[in-house]
């Protein structure tokens, strides 16, 4: 058992990080983040960051079991509770082509960027955590895959850096591509899955969505934040798949005795585990959105600060000098998949959406 002197220690590790996530917060509120749709998520990490350039060496080391705590176990917390975010009934009110779609654009850039990430000599954790955080929910899906790859902290923020940057730019991009007619040759519907799927954070679609339709009179806003909501349900299966994958090649390279544990991330099943619920919950209580399910508007706050939290430990952990040890070659990767996303994934919306 952890010695009294040494659950302290932990606990005053995650005081700071709670501190942090709560400063967090309150500057996401100010006006000039809002607009830049900045989650708490985002300033959390840029706080650890800057903490750890600057006074991270000060930190007792004590205290860093408990840092370590908020980037392992408040993390898969937080993923699990995400799922009350999101219900069955929300892939069958798209249907079919948004399904389709998602399931395109995750594939190909994961595999893609895999495959570039070779191409380019990125080490293999960071060309799948920034592909996976591009696939599919920019930095809680990036959040999901570190425990599943069990790679540094920094490879992390490094992934988490290059989706922040390209969606943030996506976010003023696709409503500019909107109002010019470079998307007239999608249908109203078509352009909403287009920018579900190809948009990396839930944050980043909303703000594109509302941009472009904000009375959501066409429809486009509400369509593409369920089709957002479906790429997030495939974090699950990924993740999954991964740990299955990353598994058989460890075997291939030649572990102790030649075999190799698998790594069943079981928050993945609870994550699935919670939408199921949270769909069962909505059928009982009769109610329209997610967000009147009781007690949904509570925990989906408690969860952003659970994820807050992780993205603001894995921040204390990440120094300038490691970006510069990584070079430029993740965010040449993360640049190479954005090309994908905005044109690879306009035609196969509408290539898509036209068969189904």
């Amino acid at each position: 058992m952890m010695e009294k002197g040494n659950r302290a220690n932990t606990l005053h590790g995650i005081l700071l990080i709670a501190l942090f996530s709560f400063a967090a917060f309150y500057i996401a509120g100010f006006p000039v983040v809002k607009k830049l749709s900045f989650s708490p998520l985002i300033v959390g990490i840029v706080l650890g960051m800057l903490y750890a350039n600057s006074l991270r060496n000060r930190l007792p080391e004590t205290w860093v079991p408990g840092i370590k705590f908020c980037t392992k176990q408040v993390l898969r917390w937080g993923i699990i509770l995400y799922g009350f975010r999101l219900t069955l009934a929300q892939v069958a009110a798209v249907g079919i082509p948004a399904v389709a779609v998602d399931l395109v654009i995750v594939t190909v850039t994961i595999l893609g960027g895999v495959a570039l990430g070779r191409l380019l000599r990125i080490d293999r954790d960071t060309a799948l955590l920034t592909s996976t955080g591009s696939a599919i929910c920019g930095a809680a899906a990036v959040l999901g895959a570190e425990p599943v790859l069990k790679c540094e902290g920094y490879k992390t923020a490094i992934a988490v850096s290059t989706v922040v940057i390209f969606g943030t730019v996506s976010m003023f991009l696709y409503p500019l591509l909107y109002r010019t007619g470079m998307l007239d040759g999608l249908s109203d519907t078509a352009v909403a899955i287009y920018t579900g799927s190809t948009l990396h954070e839930v944050a980043h679609v909303a703000g594109a969505g509302n941009a472009m339709d904000p009375a959501d009179a066409l429809g486009i806003a509400g369509t593409a934040t369920i089709t957002k909501m479906i790429r997030v349900m495939l974090l699950a299966p990924v993740l999954v798949i991964m740990s299955l994958a990353l598994a058989g090649r460890r075997k291939k390279e030649g572990g102790p005795g030649g075999k190799s544990k698998i790594t069943i991330p079981w928050f993945a099943f609870g994550f699935i585990a919670v939408i199921g619920l949270n769909s069962l919950l909505q059928y009982l209580t009769g109610a329209a959105t997610v967000r009147e399910i009781p007690l949904n508007g509570a925990i989906e706050y408690v969860d952003t600060f659970l994820l807050t939290m992780a993205m603001t430990a894995l921040g204390t952990e990440t120094s300038f000098d490691k970006f510069r040890q990584a070079g430029a070659k993740p965010f040449v990767l993360a640049g190479l998949l954005y090309v994908w996303l905005l044109a690879g994934g306009y035609w196969v919306t509408k290539y898509l959406v036209a068969l189904l």
